[in-house]
């Protein structure tokens, strides 16, 4: 019976300390590599402003289909809609109605990305 014992305290003080180390690398293995290098140094890895997942521009003379990405200088001089005043379906969180070449397009703010287009008849 006291070997039983013996083994069992064995047991779970392996365990333990299996536990405990993985605890502890895992901890430094996680760590941010960067965090003790200068601000200067450290690698920023947003698009610093280039909207790289957003699409080519292609002009006012485009039209745009659902599915494409809009180009951000398109987006940017296309105005925005009022979806209630145009009667147009209340956009998702994150879309926005544009219009663009005579049409409505419902964009994704953060990509560009074309849910819908509708012809604009007014």
């Amino acid at each position: 019976m006291r070997t039983e014992m013996q083994a069992a305290l064995r047991l779970r003080l392996i365990v333990a300390s299996a536990i405990g180390a993985v605890a502890l690398l895992g901890g430094s293995a996680s760590a941010d590599p960067q965090s003790d290098r200068p601000p200067q140094q450290r690698q920023d890895n947003r698009d610093q402003g280039e909207h790289r997942d957003w699409g080519q521009d292609r002009g006012n003379d485009y039209a745009y289909r659902r599915g494409e990405r809009m180009g951000y200088n398109d987006w940017n001089n296309s105005p925005v809609v009022d979806y209630r005043a145009r009667h147009l379906r209340r956009p998702r969180q994150g879309y926005e109605w544009r219009e663009h070449n005579g049409r409505y397009v419902m964009v994704a703010i953060a990509t560009g990305l074309i849910a819908s287009v509708l012809l604009n008849n007014r």
